[in-house]
């Protein structure tokens, strides 16, 4: 398809923002934090070097408390140090024409008592399961994790509004929830993690109270029209489950439409990308949202250049995020419209690492460039 013709590459908005295109950077744990969390030079690069005209890019997951994080290097938003060191990373995206988002999360059960003062990761209810964790020591199994109180939850929420004001800040154009991937919201939201018979455990009502509960917290600092909600409908990470996920999160869908948010970001099962195509499979859960969501909807989950077209244009999904192949292509924009060749991604430095596979990504002209000037010393010899 010529690209004048695809959708991924016309105008759109989420919220009160303007877009050129539709190729959303999504967020992704690189945990490349300084040892205060704050971020790091490394990570002002990163982003600098993934913005584009007219684009948006929302930022791997930032903690509202030291207690909230899950992996040593992930980065936190819950101190004034840490708004100076964010404010770099906003002011160089802005200066190329984009806006940013920041993801916030809590990581709830998925943790560590290295990382929380030697006190037990918190969840919904006490259902055990073994993951590991990023600590000090490396990864190592996640502690055991404790039910949290009910008179403990406002204070959660409180530490994510708190987070909201921080990251406005910093120069935020808005913020994103993290209600997905098995961490705190999303162990509230689902029946395999919630047991609790309180006002939060039970009906889809009430186990939907703690996420409607942070995206007004977020919504009273910023406006809902600068919020967005990131769900896993299908995810099985961080062993989450429930009994009627259609169910569940079609009431959450609901229960968002009068707030006005930004945009529902949903991820799919990774089936819309080169790798791991299935043949006229469409994508599940933004197919299904989208008949109760009135708002923006970005999906995310493996697409290549070619899905990520055709959930568009069946409507399912107005922006489409795009995580392993931005990773490695700092141009992915540039590089889709063109339908030019992508860099491969490598995994071994997706969790950690130095500026090595992070920031020394050539955009594709650069590397042509590159090629040209080697070609032409040979030639000279």
């Amino acid at each position: 398809m010529k690209n004048d013709h695809m959708k991924l590459f016309s105008p759109t908005h989420v919220g009160a923002l303007e877009l050129s295109h539709r190729v959303v950077h999504a967020p992704m744990t690189r945990l490349r934090s300084d040892p205060d969390d704050s971020p790091s030079t490394m990570m002002i690069e990163y982003y600098r070097q993934r913005a584009s005209h007219g684009g948006l890019l929302i930022t791997e997951s930032a903690h509202p408390s030291y207690d909230s994080r899950g992996y040593l290097g992930a980065p936190g938003i819950y101190t004034d140090a840490h708004v100076e060191a964010w404010k770099p990373i906003t002011e160089a995206v802005h200066a190329k024409g984009a806006r940013i988002f920041m993801q916030i999360a809590h990581d709830g059960r998925q943790s560590h008592v290295d990382l929380s003062w030697g006190n037990a990761p918190i969840a919904p209810s006490v259902v055990p399961y073994e993951t590991t964790v990023f600590t000090q020591n490396g990864w190592v199994p996640n502690s055991p994790h404790r039910a949290l109180e009910t008179s403990e939850i406002p204070a959660i929420v409180e530490s994510f509004r708190r987070a909201a004001e921080r990251a406005k800040a910093a120069g935020f154009d808005g913020v994103e929830l993290h209600n997905a991937n098995g961490y705190l919201a999303d162990t509230f939201l689902q029946d395999g993690t919630n047991k609790r018979t309180d006002a939060y455990g039970g009906t889809i009502e009430k186990r939907a109270r703690f996420s409607l509960e942070l995206v007004e917290a977020f919504a009273s600092v910023w406006g809902a029209d600068r919020v967005g909600v990131r769900v896993s409908p299908s995810g099985r990470w961080g062993a989450i489950s429930d009994s009627n996920p259609e169910a569940t999160f079609g009431y959450l869908a609901e229960r968002l439409n009068a707030y006005g948010l930004a945009y529902l970001h949903v991820i799919e099962p990774r089936v819309m990308g080169t790798e791991t195509l299935v043949e006229g499979q469409a994508p599940v859960a933004a197919s299904f949202l989208r008949k109760i969501f009135n708002g923006t909807i970005i999906a995310a989950g493996g697409f290549d250049r070619a899905g990520a077209e055709q959930i568009l244009q069946r409507g399912d999904a107005d922006l489409i995020a795009f995580g392993r192949w931005f990773s490695s292509n700092p141009d992915l924009p540039e590089r889709l419209r063109r339908d030019l060749p992508l860099a491969p991604y490598q995994r071994d430095a997706f969790w950690g690492g130095d500026a090595r596979a992070y920031i020394d990504f050539p955009a594709y002209d650069e590397a042509r460039r590159d090629v040209d000037v080697t070609a032409s010393n040979a030639e000279t010899i």
